[in-house]
């Protein structure tokens, strides 16, 4: 939940009675265990849509990831499917400031998923390829206040279904999240041959 970063700014504010634990939300949720149910429940839901009722079958846009992230928290949270307006921090990570965001969107568009999309008939290692830059990318971007990864991971599915695979499983990531996380700091430096490993290990044969 919200207690993972550090934010400046009114994106920041939490549920009064939650002890800073609950983001701010149009329910009135204060349990930390409560939100984190419903955010899986409607995530669940978002998947089935996308992925079994409306697979894009097209080029993946920026625009994409706004409407799945407001159809999956926008009853939810006021700023659903908005770019974030706090800056965000995790540990000594520092993601990018809120005020390049609109500017780092429009090249994540137009040098990744206009290149990468849509991934039909990808061979194997293109589509590690693809997955591993685009999921770097767009972590180290983190564009909306909350669920940055989870959009991630299911950017990657639908990247994944494209190409006529299932989507990946990412039990591996959670077992080693520490190998995971440098693996995503290893893009910085446009390295992405860790996050590969990561990608190959969750992608179905």
């Amino acid at each position: 939940m919200s207690g993972r970063y550090a934010t400046e700014g009114s994106q920041g504010l939490y549920q009064p009675g939650s002890g800073d634990q609950v983001l701010a939300n149009k329910l009135g949720i204060t349990d930390p265990a409560e939100m984190d149910e419903l955010e899986l429940e409607l995530l669940n839901k978002l998947y089935e849509s996308v992925l079994l009722d409306e697979l894009p079958d097209r080029a993946l846009t920026v625009a994409d990831l706004q409407r799945w992230h407001y159809r999956w928290l926008g009853n939810v949270y006021d700023w659903a499917g908005s770019e974030r307006s706090v800056n965000m921090s995790k540990g000594d990570f520092h993601f990018a400031a809120a005020a390049q965001i609109p500017r780092l969107l429009a090249n994540f568009e137009r040098d990744y998923l206009a290149r990468f999309t849509p991934c039909t008939g990808m061979s194997r290692t293109a589509l590690v390829e693809a997955i591993a830059i685009c999921h770097v990318e767009l972590i180290l971007v983190h564009p909306f206040r909350e669920g940055n990864g989870r959009l991630s991971r299911l950017l990657a599915d639908v990247m994944a279904v494209q190409s006529g695979r299932e989507p990946l499983d990412y039990s591996s990531w959670e077992v080693d999240k520490e190998e995971y996380i440098k693996a995503i700091h290893s893009g910085l430096g446009c390295d992405y041959r860790a996050m590969q490993y990561w990608v190959d290990r969750a992608l179905s044969d």
